[in-house]
């Protein structure tokens, strides 16, 4: 019985984790999964792809709140214990961007291509990540790479069939800790359209009171119920940039030009995102995408002159 007294504590604060997590408030939830880590280790029972969940959860939570270092050693943690694990590699891979290890990124986001190559994070990631290295090294760039791990096959069709699984019982807009492993379509209800829409507009109420961290969490409950309407991402972005969550608003921005890849807003919105993140590159290049569509759009034009000045 104390057994499953202890089983049961460090599975109730994980859950209590993950609530923190979804509402946007990582800090309680890095405390909680934390405590949890230390019940799972006290166990004489602990399972290591249990606890390679609960670092792989933290990492998550690290990295929302911009603290890449412990993102990385806890999701080099969660590796060593469930090697090839996605998540902890595009978490992984992401902290390592974000400190521009463009290399150790590059290496993350091909192995996790290995395991399934329809992971739409881990492509951008790639093509990302080969333009800065090509712009750092040159042609040569590969030459200069550490090896990249092959994951055996067994490994792949296990992972996969997990991956299967985990998108079979969840919603995909409301995937785990921020990370989507699979881009699959889905279709919303009719139903399901007109929850989305009802709390996107509180959502809206709410941005115009300049209340921007409770429009995010009405957006986000939006999401859950129609993932595919493009202008909650962009309004979420808004309100993350609003609270200089500059990461989350190149997300929500990369999920928008997926849906609708000429969107203006989502276009300037990730530019805005990548200026405060110094990432010039990237803050020109959606700035020329955009004038592409929009040749005369004035706030793109005074933005890139302001940039390019820099």
């Amino acid at each position: 019985m104390p057994q499953k007294k202890k089983s049961q504590s460090w599975m109730h604060l994980k859950q209590a984790g993950n609530e923190c997590f979804k509402k946007g408030q990582y800090g309680e939830a890095t405390s909680l999964y934390s405590q949890a880590i230390n019940e799972l280790e006290k166990s004489n029972k602990k399972n290591p792809e249990d606890l390679a969940i609960l670092y792989s959860n933290r990492s998550a939570s690290y990295l929302k709140d911009g603290n890449c270092g412990e993102c990385v050693k806890d999701c080099n943690t969660s590796l060593e214990l469930h090697p090839f694990n996605v998540k902890s590699l595009l978490r992984r891979a992401a902290a390592c961007e974000a400190m521009e290890r463009y290399r150790q990124a590059y290496i993350d986001y091909k192995t996790a291509l290995q395991i399934d190559c329809n992971i739409a994070a881990a492509q951008d990631g790639t093509n990302r990540m080969t333009k800065a290295l090509t712009e750092a090294d040159g042609l040569s760039w590969r030459e200069k790479l550490p090896p990249i791990p092959t994951v055996p096959l067994s490994v792949r069709e296990k992972l996969m069939q997990q991956t299967s699984a985990n998108t079979a019982k969840q919603n995909p807009a409301s995937q785990q800790n921020g990370i989507k492993e699979t881009k699959k379509p889905t279709t919303p209800t009719d139903k399901d359209i007109k929850k989305g829409q009802a709390l996107k507009e509180e959502g809206n109420a709410l941005v115009k009171k300049g209340e921007h961290k409770k429009a995010i969490e009405k957006y986000s409950q939006s999401l859950k119920h129609n993932p595919t309407e493009v202008t909650t991402y962009t309004n979420r972005a808004l309100c993350y940039l609003s609270v200089k969550q500059y990461r989350d608003a190149v997300r929500d921005c990369d999920e928008a030009v997926m849906i609708d890849s000429s969107n203006i807003k989502a276009l300037y919105r990730r530019a805005q995102a990548h200026k405060e993140l110094k990432n010039v590159k990237a803050c020109v290049d959606d700035l020329n995408s955009l004038l592409r569509v929009e040749p005369k759009n004035t706030a793109a034009l005074k933005l890139l002159q302001e940039v390019q000045k820099k």
